[in-house]
């Protein structure tokens, strides 16, 4: 049987290679990926708030196990607002005598998703360290929610400036840091118990306000009635999504 680190590093590994899926887009003619770029933020969206009140929050909750949730609902609200003043940083760089093209939710969802990746790398270490068929469904479970998550993210990159071939490699880049989570998760073991449901709820709270204040704007903007109720039927899609994938696990135990 091989030993939780062979595990944990096989599944990382395999879950960093998700985000390579914006690939299929390269394919694509440039108007085509022009006209579902808003698609893209709208899934993007969805699966962000989906995924900060289905998955990170709740988590957060279960596993402290105590019913006074206070902390971890003041950690959350510090997520939200260092990325509110992060932004707002990124705005003022941006406007005064920065020299890029672009948009400053780009990086927030570059340090958002790296954050996230991080997270999920500690949470695959937990779960193997509990058990191996444990570990496998875990894993299974944050790969089927990444697909979705990193062709968004690939999406408002673009969206945002970057051309398409740079995103994949940042988006990538980002997406290591899952494998870096797992080893530390191995490493730390009980150490530190209370330190990765604190960065969940912080992270819940980076996803609710990238979600809410930067992407949820650009697909409420579309003046044309249709595209509009088809914009918010895929940001419904990422929610539903995040919340497919909560059940599947609650099945799979």
């Amino acid at each position: 049987m091989a030993s939780p680190l062979v595990w944990i590093l096989g599944s990382t590994v395999l879950i960093s290679l998700t985000a390579w899926i914006g690939v299929l887009t390269l394919f694509f003619r440039e108007a085509l990926l022009d006209r579902i770029l808003l698609v893209l933020v709208a899934l993007a969206a969805g699966a962000l708030i989906g995924g900060a009140f289905l998955h990170l929050l709740p988590r957060a909750i279960a596993e402290t196990g105590a019913t006074d949730t206070l902390p971890l609902f003041v950690v959350l609200l510090v997520g939200f607002c260092l990325f509110y003043v992060l932004e707002q940083f990124v705005h003022w760089h941006h406007h005064h005598g920065a020299v890029h093209d672009h948009e400053p939710v780009t990086y927030l969802v570059l340090i958002s998703d790296a954050l996230h990746n991080f997270i999920d790398g500690l949470v695959i270490a937990g779960s193997f360290l509990v058990g191996v068929p444990v570990g496998v469904v875990t894993t299974l479970a944050i790969a089927m929610h990444e697909v979705p998550q990193e062709i968004g993210d690939f999406g408002v990159l673009v969206y945002g400036g970057f051309d398409r071939r740079r995103a994949l490699v940042l988006n990538y880049l980002t997406q290591v840091t899952v494998i870096l989570g797992g080893v530390a998760g191995f490493l730390l073991g009980d150490l530190l118990p209370e330190t990765p449901t604190l960065l969940l709820a912080f992270a819940a709270g980076n996803f609710v306000y990238i979600g809410s204040s930067d992407l949820i704007p650009e697909i409420k903007s579309e003046e044309s009635p249709r595209r509009a109720l088809a914009y918010f039927l895929v940001f419904l899609l990422g929610v539903v999504l995040m919340l497919g994938i909560k059940l599947l696990r609650g099945v799979l135990g």
